[in-house]
C-alpha cells in the first residue's frame, strides 16, 4: 500500500471503531434468548452466519490476492494454452454442493424446532429441564442441539388470543376471561399458545428474547407458541409498519413464577371494566398510547376473537383521522392515555 494511502486507511479504521463503540452486546436482544424457541432460532442463525463467513471470507481473500498478484506491472506468468484445472472444477462444484447439503441438514432441524404452530423446541426444553439450557455452557453453536429422552412432561399451558388495532395490542385470556391492553403476563416454564388476528392492517408480532416474529393479518387467524425460561420484563412490538402510530406500538411482556401468575390472575379478575363488543370498538379506534399504560378488563364477552374476524370479513373499518397521519408533527392531536 502506498505510504500516502496509509493515513486514509487508518482514519477509516478509526471511524469504524468509533461507530461500533456505542454497540453493547446486552442491548441486542436477539443475542440473549430467554426461551426455547428463541434459543433455537439464535442457535441456527449463528450456524448459518458461520457457514456464510466460511464461503465469503476465502472468496474475499482470494479476490484480493488475485488483484495483487496479477495486476499490471507484476509480470505474472501467463499460460496461453491453459484449458482446464481439475482442482478448480472440484472447488467450483464441490463447495456449493457441500454448502447446500450442510444448510439443508441444519434447516431441516430448525424448521421443526421453531415451527410457529407446533415448535418441537418447547416439549424438548421441558424434557431437558434438568439439563443446562440450549445456549448455556455451550462451547460451540455447532454442537448437537439437545435431544429429548422421550419422556415429555405434560403440564399446564396458557392460551392467549391476540388482536392488533391501530396502534395497540389486545390480549384475551379465554380460560380466565381476562383481557389486557398493551400488557402480556405469562408464567415461566409454561407453554404459551397464541391465536392472533388484526382488526385493521397487517402487523408482525415479535418478542425478540422469547419468540420470533409472525405476520398478523386482518380477517385471518394465525398461531404461535413460545415458552419463557427466565422471569423478567421483555419488550414486544410490531415489526411491520402500520401507519402514524407505529413507533409507539409496543407492549411489555412480563414473565413471572406460576404462583405470581395465579396471584396476578386473581387481581386482574377484580378489574371493574368489562370487555364487550362495544368496549372493543372504542379501543380499536386509532389510538397512540404514548405512556404505554396498560388496561385491564375482568370479563370478556364470549366469542370476541371470532367476532372481530367476522366483522373484518364483512367490511368493518376503523378509519384513521387525517390529523393522526399528515399532521403527526402537531403533538396536540396525539392522544395520550393516562
Amino acid at each position: 500500500m502506498p505510504s500516502r494511502d496509509r493515513p486514509r486507511a487508518l482514519y477509516g479504521l478509526a471511524l469504524i471503531c468509533l461507530c461500533l463503540a456505542g454497540c453493547q452486546a446486552r442491548s441486542v436482544w436477539l443475542f440473549h434468548p430467554h426461551g426455547a424457541v428463541a434459543a433455537a432460532e439464535f442457535h441456527y442463525t449463528v450456524i448459518d452466519f458461520a457457514i456464510m463467513i466460511l464461503i465469503v471470507g476465502p472468496l474475499l481473500v482470494a479476490t484480493a490476492l488475485i488483484i495483487v498478484r496479477y495486476r499490471k506491472g507484476r509480470n505474472a506468468r501467463y499460460d496461453p494454452h491453459f484449458k482446464k484445472s481439475r482442482v478448480l472444477e472440484a472447488l467450483m462444484w464441490g463447495v456449493p454442493i457441500a454448502t447446500v447439503g450442510v444448510l439443508t441438514y441444519f434447516s431441516y432441524q430448525a424448521v421443526y424446532l421453531a415451527d410457529p404452530y407446533d415448535p418441537t423446541a418447547i416439549p424438548r426444553s421441558l424434557a431437558e429441564k434438568s439439563r443446562p439450557p440450549p445456549t448455556a455452557g455451550r462451547t460451540s453453536h455447532f454442537a448437537a442441539y439437545p435431544r429429548s429422552n422421550g419422556t415429555v412432561r405434560h403440564g399446564p399451558q396458557v392460551d392467549v388470543n391476540v388482536i392488533t388495532t391501530d396502534w395497540q395490542w389486545v390480549f384475551i385470556y379465554p380460560r380466565t376471561g381476562i383481557t389486557t391492553v398493551d400488557r402480556l403476563v405469562v408464567p415461566v416454564d409454561t407453554p404459551v399458545h397464541f391465536r392472533l388476528t388484526s382488526a385493521t392492517v397487517v402487523n408482525d408480532f415479535l418478542i425478540p428474547e422469547l419468540v420470533g416474529e409472525i405476520d398478523i393479518m386482518p380477517g385471518m387467524r394465525t398461531k404461535l407458541a413460545m415458552i419463557a425460561s427466565r422471569p423478567g420484563n421483555y419488550r414486544g412490538y410490531s415489526a411491520n409498519f402500520s401507519g402514524g402510530g407505529f413507533s409507539w406500538m409496543g407492549f411489555t411482556t412480563t414473565v413471572v413464577s406460576r404462583r405470581a401468575y395465579r396471584a396476578w390472575t386473581r387481581k386482574a379478575a377484580r378489574a371493574p371494566d368489562r370487555m364487550t363488543y362495544a368496549a372493543f370498538d372504542k379501543i380499536a379506534k386509532p389510538t397512540i398510547n404514548l405512556a404505554e399504560k396498560p388496561m385491564y378488563f375482568s370479563r370478556t364477552q364470549k366469542g370476541l376473537f371470532d367476532h372481530v374476524i367476522r366483522r373484518v370479513l364483512t367490511g368493518r373499518v376503523y378509519e384513521t383521522p387525517l390529523r393522526m397521519t399528515e399532521n403527526m408533527t402537531k403533538p396536540l392531536y396525539v392522544k395520550v392515555l393516562h
